[in-house]
């Protein structure tokens, strides 16, 4: 896909030496040294609400694994709201819908990105039953089939408290990363946003703290 002039933009790429590119890199170390008790292949980033920064998480998360040399497929789950596409330009017509629906290949929703070690798969058309196609034994094929291919997939989905998207998606991956703003999502949704996880069977493998106010954290020159 050729590059656009993105938004949200992908900071890994455009400032790679900033505090926010070192904070991805940092949520990337976790996740790979973290000793979970299973392997990480499969990543959900979802978050409680819209608006949180799910979606660029997601995108910056995706390129940090590639700047390192990880084989990496960052697939657009939002099948209501998708914004993948968006970013990095290109056909949009064929995505992970018509490969649920049957009139794509998996090969044919695979793009190339314009960043090395990402491929893309688009959310495609929005169908009328974003639940039912990603509970489908379709996409476990398809999960199943990229496994083979690539190191890590990393999966954009909707908010989990708006939605049963992201519940489906997480119980079928190896964990979520919860996207939260920071001073926004109060207590009690958080701990709804367990629970729902929880009741998914979902491994949550930690939270990520977004658009935190630089009067907040420290200033390392």
């Amino acid at each position: 896909m050729s590059k656009p002039s993105t938004s949200p933009p992908i900071v890994m790429q455009i400032n790679p030496n900033s505090l926010t590119s070192e904070a991805y890199r940092s949520l990337r170390f976790n996740i790979e040294f973290t000793n979970f008790d299973h392997d990480v292949k499969t990543i959900v980033i979802t978050s409680a609400n819209r608006g949180e920064g799910k979606t660029t998480t997601a995108l910056n998360l995706a390129v940090a694994y590639a700047q390192i040399g990880k084989k990496v497929v960052l697939l657009d789950a939002d099948l209501r709201k998708p914004f993948v596409h968006i970013v990095f330009g290109g056909d949009s017509s064929r995505g992970l819908t018509s490969y649920l629906t049957g009139k794509s290949s998996m090969n044919e929703i695979i793009h190339e990105s314009y960043v090395e070690s990402l491929s893309i798969i688009i959310a495609g058309a929005i169908p009328p039953n974003p639940s039912e196609l990603l509970a489908s034994r379709q996409m476990n094929a398809l999960l199943d089939e990229l496994k083979k291919s690539y190191d890590l997939i990393i999966i954009d989905t909707p908010p989990v408290l708006m939605l049963t998207d992201a519940k489906v998606m997480a119980s079928k991956c190896d964990g979520v990363l919860l996207v939260v703003e920071y001073g926004k999502v109060k207590r009690k949704e958080g701990k709804k946003v367990k629970d729902e996880l929880m009741l998914a069977k979902a491994k949550l493998l930690g939270v990520v703290m977004n658009k935190i106010n630089s009067q907040d954290t420290d200033d390392y020159s």
